[in-house]
């Protein structure tokens, strides 16, 4: 008896869920017609996938679901123009493993951290504030891929964010009003997958959608200064930058709006 409670126990383990679950969508993935992941970007995916709901369960899994969903729909808008203009994503943006985790990092520390707190070995009261930097992460993260990608496809106006002199669409640091409108509804949408399955309050939208802003204009400044200058600053870097800037901001405004309510 024992013996079958144990096979049962492992057979529930959210890790193994985890890791069958994720080997029949990527399977999917695989399959499909429009290939949106290389196939070491698979494995990578899986790898991120298991760790993401091994910790924070079908809620956490969700929300990088839903940013990978809507974060390839979103590139693959005007895929041809963009492409004969020379500014489309490579592999016509099919991800690749520098990718997933250019995206994904800070929000796979930031589940490291959760799963640190269970075990102990970090204060409880992190909790909160590190799932926050999570569905920030990826707010920030979505909001960069639809404004980048919508700017370049129907941005009838784009300027460098340092000068505001008019640029060509997918000049590095170039910024549109139809990109920003899309980075924004991106960030919000988001930011509500994650309250709508409880993992964030209705104030921690706000902070999430803030902070997606800023740092979504803070990587267009880095790349109308730096990006050009420096060859180690790849976009993957940029994109770690920006969402753990991202992260950042968002705790920070929640732990400031804790101090000041106190």
């Amino acid at each position: 008896m024992p013996l079958f409670g144990n096979l049962t126990n492992f057979a529930a383990s959210p890790w193994l869920i985890a890791a069958g679950l994720n080997a029949v969508l990527l399977g999917l993935v695989w399959f499909a017609p429009k290939k949106l992941l290389t196939p070491a970007g698979i494995l990578h995916a899986w790898v991120l996938g298991v760790l993401i709901w091994g910790v924070l369960g079908w809620q956490g899994y969700l929300v990088v679901v839903f940013y990978f969903l809507v974060g390839s729909l979103v590139t693959r808008i005007g895929m041809a123009e963009k492409e004969a203009a020379g500014i489309a994503e490579k592999r016509s943006g099919a991800r690749g493993p520098e990718n997933v985790w250019g995206s994904a990092a800070v929000g796979a520390v930031c589940a490291v951290g959760v799963a640190l707190i269970s075990a102990g070995l970090l204060p409880q009261n992190l909790n909160s504030l590190l799932i926050l930097g999570y569905v920030a992460s990826f707010s920030t993260k979505l909001a960069d891929t639809c404004a980048s990608e919508v700017g370049k496809a129907y941005g009838q106006r784009t300027f460098l964010i340092t000068t505001l002199q008019p640029v060509p669409r997918g000049t590095e640091g170039a910024v549109s009003l139809e990109g920003t409108l899309a980075g924004v509804l991106a960030s919000i949408a988001i930011a509500m997958v994650a309250w709508g399955v409880g993992m964030i309050d209705l104030l921690s939208i706000l902070w999430c959608v803030l902070a997606a802003f800023i740092a979504t204009n803070l990587e267009s400044v880095i790349g109308a200064t730096l990006q050009s200058r420096y060859t180690w600053l790849t976009n993957e870097l940029v994109n770690v930058i920006n969402t753990l800037i991202g992260a950042i901001a968002a705790t920070l405004c929640a732990w400031l709006w804790m101090v000041v309510s106190l």
